[in-house]
C-alpha cells in the first residue's frame, strides 16, 4: 500500500461554553486534519493538535509519494531533521506536523489489514479507557451558560455523577482569588465524595503561592496537582508541601528521574512525532516508574487514536483527561465519544475506528476561515479580565 498524496485541512472545534484557565479563556480550538491517500483507495486519518499546520503537512507529503505506509521510520527521516533544535526553523512544530502524518499512516495500514489499530500495537490490554471528568469556571456560551461561581462548578460536578456516573474529576485552578478557589474545591469535594480529584494550575502559580494553595487545598484530599508551577525544579521544591502527586505537560523524562518530580507525564500523540515515538516514550516511563497519561483537546480523530494506544499500552493506568462533554462539534461520523461511568469503549472498527464526515469537515473548516486560529494570544474577554485573573 503506497502513498499517493497527503491532504491537510485546518478546522475549528468550538466549546459549548468558553473555559477559563490561568492564561486566559478559550472558546474554540484549531486542529489540522490529515488525510493520507493510498494506491488501494484507502485513506488514513490523522490530526495535528497545535493549530493550522496544513502548509507544513502538505509540504512533507510531497516527499512521501510512493512510500509504503508501513515505512514510518523512512517517512520520519524524509520529513524531519536529525537534530532537536535549529535556529533556522521550528523543529518542534515540524515534529508535531509529522506526528499527524504518521498517525494517518498507521490508520491506513490498519484499515488495509481490516483490524483496529491496537492489534498492530500488540493487542488490547483493556477494552475501555478510564477518563477524568473536567470542570472549571466557564463563561456564557452559545449553547450553555457555563459556571461562574464555586457553587455552580460544584453543582456541575454533582450533575456529572447523577447523569453520567463520573468517577474521577480534574479541573482548572489559578484562575481567581485563592479564597474563592478553596471554597470551590471544598464544595466540589462535598459534591463528589471520595472520588479522585486533580487540580490543574497550568503553571499559573509561583512557588510561594503554590505552597499556600497546597496547604489549604490539601485539607480536601487532592490526588494530583498538574503544572502547579512552570518548571521541574520548582515542583521538586514543592514536594515537602503536599501529600499529592505532580503531573506536567512538559516532557523531560531524565530530569523527572533525577529530581523525583513530577510523578506523571501527560501529552498527546504528536508532541513527540507520532504513535511510534509515543509508544517508545511510554515504555521508557514504565522502565523508570514514571506515570503516563494522555491529555484531551483533539477532534474524534486523534481522540480515537489515543484510545487505541491506551488500550495497547498497559502502563497507561491512570485516567486520562477529557474535554469531550464540552465539544460543540466534531469531524467524524461517530461524533465525540461520550464517557459513561468514567469510561469510553475502545473503537473496534478498522484503523482508528472512526470515519471522516465530509460535511462536518467542511463546516469546521469554514468556521476556521471565519474565526481564524484559536487559542489566540490574550484571548480573554474584558469581562474575563476583570472577573478572573492570574494568582
Amino acid at each position: 500500500m503506497k502513498i499517493t498524496g497527503v491532504r491537510a485541512t485546518p478546522v475549528n472545534i468550538p466549546f459549548t461554553a468558553p473555559y477559563v484557565f490561568s492564561h486566559g479563556s478559550v472558546r474554540s480550538l484549531t486542529k489540522t486534519i490529515v488525510e493520507v491517500a493510498t494506491d488501494t483507495g484507502i485513506t488514513g486519518l490523522g490530526e495535528v493538535a497545535d493549530g493550522d499546520r496544513a502548509r507544513d503537512v502538505e509540504a512533507m507529503g510531497e516527499a512521501l509519494t510512493g512510500l509504503d505506509v508501513r515505512e514510518t521510520g523512512t517517512a520520519e527521516r524524509r520529513c524531519l531533521p536529525g537534530f532537536r533544535y535549529s535556529p533556522w526553523g521550528d523543529v518542534q512544530g515540524q515534529t508535531r506536523a509529522f506526528g499527524g502524518i504518521e498517525m494517518a499512516m498507521w490508520d491506513a495500514r490498519a484499515r488495509g489489514e481490516n483490524v483496529p489499530l491496537h492489534r498492530l500495537l500488540g493487542g488490547a490490554s483493556r477494552s475501555r479507557i478510564e477518563l477524568s471528568e473536567y470542570f472549571g469556571f466557564r463563561l456564557p456560551g452559545i449553547t450553555e451558560q457555563g459556571e461562574q461561581t464555586p457553587e455552580e462548578v460544584a453543582a456541575y460536578c454533582a450533575r456529572m455523577i447523577d447523569d453520567h456516573g463520573a468517577t474521577n474529576f480534574e479541573g482548572k485552578v489559578a484562575t481567581v482569588g485563592l479564597d474563592e478557589e478553596v471554597r470551590m474545591v471544598r464544595l466540589i469535594r462535598e459534591a463528589i465524595g471520595d472520588r479522585p480529584l486533580k487540580l490543574d494550575a497550568n503553571g499559573g502559580w509561583t512557588v510561594q503561592t503554590a505552597r499556600e494553595a497546597m496547604r489549604r487545598f490539601d485539607d480536601h484530599v487532592i490526588h494530583y496537582y498538574e503544572d502547579p508551577v512552570e518548571t521541574y525544579r520548582e515542583m521538586a521544591q514543592l514536594r515537602p508541601c503536599t501529600r499529592a502527586s505532580f503531573s506536567t505537560h512538559v516532557l523531560d523524562l531524565p530530569l523527572a528521574v533525577e529530581l523525583g518530580a513530577p510523578d506523571t507525564l501527560v501529552t498527546n500523540l504528536v508532541e513527540l512525532g507520532g504513535i511510534a515515538r509515543t509508544i517508545g516514550f511510554i515504555r521508557a516511563c514504565e522502565q523508570f516508574d514514571i506515570g503516563f497519561r494522555f491529555h484531551s483537546g483533539e477532534t474524534g480523530v486523534a481522540s480515537a487514536a489515543y484510545l487505541q494506544v491506551s488500550a495497547a499500552m498497559e502502563h497507561v493506568r491512570e485516567p486520562s483527561q477529557t474535554l469531550f462533554r464540552w465539544y460543540a462539534d466534531d469531524v467524524t461520523q461517530e461524533g465525540t465519544p461520550v464517557p459513561r461511568d468514567g469510561f469510553v469503549p475502545v473503537p473496534e472498527g478498522p484503523g482508528l475506528g472512526v470515519t471522516l464526515d465530509r460535511k462536518a469537515l467542511q463546516r469546521c473548516h469554514e468556521r476556521y476561515l471565519e474565526e481564524g486560529s484559536f487559542p489566540k494570544s490574550g484571548s480573554g474577554s474584558r469581562a474575563y479580565r476583570t472577573r478572573f485573573h492570574r494568582v
